[in-house]
């Protein structure tokens, strides 16, 4: 009796702790006291399901078909990495910009793909889950010096922990978060000014001149403090260059308010489309069809 008693405790426990649907890997479940055999004892008791190997999702079913189980997606496998496992990935690129509206193209079933960023190297598992949109991970240290995304995690902590979180507070720096699911959480992603760069950084090769184009003649409202602080910190001189031009190319009000004193824009020439037009004034090749005047 008390052996089952604490079996139950710890089950009540691992509710708590992993909300319906969501994932936690091997490592995590151990770290919170839950080894290999308890785990064993929850798959056979349907507590918890395997969902590839490492990883157990805790059931959830559709509202009154106790036998239909709710597909994985990807918005499960974010949440879980982000408010579960505690790991500082966040949502950014073209998926930060869809996400917030800027884009035309997003379907009615999301994303294509779904661009993560991090400061340390994504867990193995994410490639190998069964969803119909894939992860596409980044290193968030190759793009920026200074804005580190762990940060914005202890930041993002410390605000739920009040006693009235609001979407409205600020985090750290150039992350920030957004309402998303059944269970009212935080989902933590790139601002629109970060998303933008990242988004850049994977021009021509990944993204479109034109995908970048409708994006940037569409981004209004950006934040020209924000701008001023990522653009000194960015480590990549072709992010930095075809921001800026395109950033002339559609003069939005915050342009004015660009201080374009600290930025490193490096030297030389750089090639990004073969056959296209010369930039004199960033050194830049981009699309013939592309005009400075937009």
């Amino acid at each position: 009796m008390k052996f089952k008693y604490r079996k139950r405790t710890k089950l009540n426990r691992l509710q708590h702790l992993l909300p319906e649907g969501l994932l936690a890997d091997a490592a995590w479940l151990t770290r919170m006291g839950y080894p290999s055999s308890l785990r064993s004892h929850y798959l056979v008791g349907g507590q918890l399901q395997k969902v590839t190997r490492g990883v157990f999702r805790r059931p959830l079913y559709k509202p009154g078909l106790q036998h239909e189980a709710v597909p994985l997606n990807w918005q499960h496998v974010v949440l879980s990495l982000q408010m579960v496992m505690e790991r500082p990935i966040v949502v950014g690129g073209r998926t930060a910009l869809e996400l917030r509206g800027f884009s035309h193209y997003m379907s009615s079933s999301g994303p294509r793909e779904v661009h993560l960023y991090g400061d340390e190297s994504a867990p193995g598992w994410l490639k190998k889950l069964p969803i119909e949109t894939p992860f596409v991970f980044h290193n968030a240290r190759k793009l920026f010096r200074t804005e580190p995304i762990v940060k914005g995690f202890k930041t993002l902590n410390a605000i739920m922990s009040s006693d009235e979180p609001s979407f409205r507070t600020p985090i750290h720096g150039s992350l920030t978060w957004m309402d998303i699911g059944d269970w009212h959480w935080p989902f933590v992603l790139s601002t629109p000014e970060r998303a933008v760069m990242e988004l850049l950084d994977e021009l021509p090769d990944k993204e479109t001149f034109h995908q970048a184009d409708v994006l940037l003649a569409g981004s209004t409202n950006l934040s020209p403090k924000r701008l001023n602080r990522l653009l000194r910190e960015c480590r990549n001189v072709k992010v930095k260059r075809l921001f800026l031009w395109f950033a002339d190319r559609h003069c939005h009000a915050w342009l004015e308010e660009l201080t374009r004193e600290g930025i490193d824009l490096g030297t030389g020439k750089r090639m990004l489309v073969r056959g296209g037009r010369f930039d004199p004034k960033y050194q830049i090749t981009v699309p013939e069809d592309l005009n400075a005047g937009g």
